[in-house]
């Protein structure tokens, strides 16, 4: 019989292979760590600089912000290997791809990235226009998705997706309502318990469920990313975090100065080229519309700017037919649900 000395070796090598260290982030000092995050002289060197390409602001967002409780948002830990298998204008009629939301105080990017964008890709395809739960897989989907608030992979959530399905917004609104639009709030929530019981009574958990079809990494060629997208609709993105970036206002980012803080997730929506012939990326943060260009922001495409076409993930949407049978299935389930109560 094993040693029980041999079982916990064994189960902390598992949970190392199954939860790797960040990479590329070094540690910090813990005086830099209590500095504010946002600095003149990041933004005086940003806009003197000709070469930059955007614009620098003291972000009202972060106004009373340190560096670690910035570093708190950056919720992105690195796919495992092992895991892996203009705005936008051409969907018109899907009013998610333009929402702008906030994480508030939780690093929980990585769920906000994939839900928003598993939510476009249902009403492009599907004709169905629902907001998904960043609560439910934050909560509910555990060690395989990462650390909740404390960060996960973009990957697992899609994985979340297609093995237990995500429910609805109205099911399982997100637990942080206060958000941190406002100054001075510190981002330090811990994770919010799994539930798995909707806050509307006529709502039913396992009923309110949509499932993707698979999880999978886009080629990082930018040709590739912009065929996946055009076919398919919105990508989850990671990239990483440079100071200098809770500076960005507006133009085509690229990192000009400071410190690694993080990695971070977001929803790639489109791509363009600037007036000045820069050829960018169009995503959309979760950092609420205080932030950056009215909650959105550039940057520079094909040069894979921090990382930005390194980690590309999505997940297909079920057939329409499937779709359309699961709907009657659990109007007939909740119908008879009803009888029974009455």
């Amino acid at each position: 019989m094993a040693s029980p000395m041999l079982f916990l070796a064994t189960f902390l090598l598992l949970l190392s292979t199954l939860h790797p260290k960040v990479i590329g982030v070094e540690q910090l000092s813990q005086v830099k760590l209590n500095s504010r995050i946002l600095q003149d002289s990041i933004v005086k060197q940003v806009n003197e600089n000709p070469k930059a390409g955007w614009e620098a602001a003291l972000n009202p967002r972060f106004s009373n912000y340190t560096v670690g409780e910035f570093k708190h948002l950056l919720g992105v830990k690195p796919t495992p290997k092992e895991r892996t298998s203009g705005r936008s204008t051409a969907w018109p009629q899907c009013s998610t791809i333009g929402r702008i939301l906030d994480q508030g105080h939780c690093g929980s990017c990585w769920a906000f990235g994939a839900v928003e964008a598993l939510s476009d890709r249902f009403c492009i395809h599907l004709d169905v226009n629902i907001s998904l739960s960043a609560n439910d897989v934050v909560a509910c989907c555990g060690f395989l998705c990462g650390d909740g608030c404390d960060g996960g992979y973009p990957i697992s959530a899609w994985k979340y997706f297609a093995r237990t399905g995500v429910v609805t917004e109205e099911c399982d609104p997100y637990f942080d309502d206060i958000g941190c639009s406002h100054p001075g709030c510190e981002p330090a929530f811990p994770t919010p318990k799994c539930v798995r019981k909707c806050v509307k009574g006529n709502l039913l958990w396992k009923q309110s469920k949509h499932y993707s079809v698979g999880a999978y990494r886009i080629n990082s060629n930018p040709t590739d990313i912009m065929a996946e997208v055009y076919r398919n609709g919105p990508v989850e993105v990671s990239f990483t975090v440079y100071e200098d970036f809770a500076h960005y206002k507006s133009g085509v980012y690229k990192h000009v100065t400071g410190d690694v803080l993080g990695g971070h997730a977001v929803k790639l929506i489109g791509w363009g080229t600037s007036d000045d012939g820069e050829d960018y990326w169009l995503l959309a943060n979760q950092w609420n519309r205080g932030w950056g260009d009215d909650g959105y922001f550039k940057i520079i495409r094909g040069a894979d700017e921090c990382g930005i076409e390194s980690d590309v993930v999505a997940g297909c949407h079920p057939p329409k037919i499937w779709f359309t049978r699961l709907q009657k299935r659990n109007s007939s389930k909740m119908l008879h649900s009803k009888r029974m109560i009455i």
